[in-house]
């Protein structure tokens, strides 16, 4: 089910000693939300992640709807399909060499040039979709914006450990990525209404679009305040290997990855949940826009998918507070197997209920499951991977969150009727939930052999 855009690569990590954070668990230091955030850098960063990820969700509800909810343009499956690719897919691409140029790159200037690149960007989508464009050249105006605002979220996840001190991570780590999800929550919804109130044509569509642009600006701005060098990296290679270096970006982050079984078990369990929450997320958009009818207060259409964002950031947000407690009390690796199993579970009983009720119940259930399982990865990634590889790991997580979406969502696509009715699909992604689980302890079972 939808949820609202959440921060791919959404951890944060250490640059010292990385194995002390490997189990966020009792050994974690709890400081408290109000003086955590009384903390001048990391209150800073906080702010400049609000506002991108507003700015994220404005522009991706406001080109959802220009897409599937313009009465001005039809579209199919693989139309929508299209919509959510060039929402996720350029990062993964380019994920490889934008890790290694983040272990070089002062952070604090990606952040400013970066969020100003994406402004001037979406003035030219908006300028397309207010011209009734469709097709390749709109999407590829928006692959454009999606390619640079994944830039901007790696950035934001490598800076923060600079700002929090190490025994704090986990929880700023926690608050910083569920409260940014919920920020990008507000912002589609803040699309929504606004395109309530300007029309659902191309013209309120494209004025929306544009307004999207605000949250990049104040971002910039906000980036601007940081001193140059604050924000890392700690150790930049600047020798004439760079290029080369940036080239094999990709294959470095998978080398760390594999090299560590709990980071690989990890990423096995949000790929299952990706690949999952894409065959979901198509079909849900489908049977809002062609097949769901009001039931008392419970819309469909736009309205319907605003109710289901509301209901995942609610999830997001219930994730915040169990996925702590359920790491202290069971641990990283039986928590991850309790979401999937939720998540399995859910999916099932959505496939069997098939209605409007259903989906809105499964979106807070998926909502808090899969944002527990993201934490979960995050903490691994945080805890085992240096500093001086950590923006190309983060490269292969976004690839992890993002790819592994894009073809869930393409397949669906191509198998789903066009009023999205198909619950043996649904049912499917129940499946993948279990895959994931599976791989998730092999990779475990791989660990405890290695340390005997």
């Amino acid at each position: 089910m939808p949820t609202p855009p959440a921060t791919p690569a959404g951890s944060d990590v250490a640059p010292e000693q990385p194995a002390a954070v490997a189990v966020p668990s009792q050994q974690a230091e709890r400081l408290g939300l109000g003086r955590l955030v009384r903390t001048p850098g990391y209150r800073r960063l906080l702010a400049v992640r609000f506002a991108t990820q507003w700015a994220d969700g404005m522009f991706q509800a406001a080109l959802g709807g220009a897409v599937l909810f313009n009465p001005e343009r039809q579209a199919d499956p693989l139309a929508v399909a299209a919509g959510l690719a060039v929402l996720l897919l350029p990062y993964s691409v380019i994920g490889p060499f934008a890790g290694a140029l983040l272990d070089r790159w002062d952070r604090r200037r990606v952040l400013m040039g970066a969020n100003l690149v994406r402004a001037a960007l979406v003035v030219v989508v908006a300028v397309t979709v207010f011209a009734g464009v469709a097709g390749p050249p709109l999407y590829l105006a928006a692959l454009a914006v999606a390619g640079v605002s994944r830039f901007v979220l790696s950035g934001l996840s490598v800076a923060l450990p600079h700002v929090v001190p190490r025994r704090h991570l986990v929880e700023a780590n926690t608050f910083a990525v569920t409260a940014g999800a919920a920020m990008a929550a507000v912002g589609g919804a803040s699309a929504i209404g606004l395109r309530e109130l300007l029309g659902p044509d191309d013209t309120g569509s494209g004025i929306t679009t544009l307004t999207a642009i605000v949250g990049s600006v104040v971002a910039a701005a906000l980036a601007a305040r940081f001193r140059r060098g604050s924000l890392g990296p700690d150790r930049a290679d600047t020798s004439a290997r760079t290029v080369s270096t940036v080239l094999h970006g990709f294959a470095d982050g998978a080398r760390a990855t594999a090299a560590t079984p709990s980071i690989a078990g990890s990423f096995l369990a949000l790929a299952a949940h990706r690949l999952a929450f894409g065959i979901s997320t198509l079909l849900t958009l489908l049977l809002f826009r062609y097949a769901f009818t009001d039931v008392g207060p419970l819309r469909a259409g736009l309205a319907g998918i605003g109710q289901t964002v509301v209901l995942a950031a609610a999830g997001l947000g219930s994730a915040a507070l169990l996925a702590p407690w359920m790491v202290r009390r069971w641990g990283r690796p039986r928590t991850v197997r309790v979401a999937l199993l939720v998540a399995t579970a859910t999916q099932l009983a959505v496939a069997a209920l098939l209605s409007l009720p259903a989906v809105l119940v499964a979106a807070f259930v998926l909502g808090a499951t899969g944002q527990v399982v993201k934490l979960c990865t995050d903490a691994a990634v945080q805890g085992e991977a240096g500093d001086e590889v950590l923006g190309r790991v983060f490269a292969l997580y976004d690839i992890v969150f993002n790819v592994g979406y894009v073809i869930a969502v393409a397949t669906a696509a191509l198998l789903s009727p066009p009023d999205g009715w198909a619950p043996w699909l649904l049912a499917a992604a129940a499946g993948l939930y279990v895959l994931g689980l599976l791989g998730h302890d092999t990779q475990l079972r791989r660990k405890r052999v290695s340390s005997h």
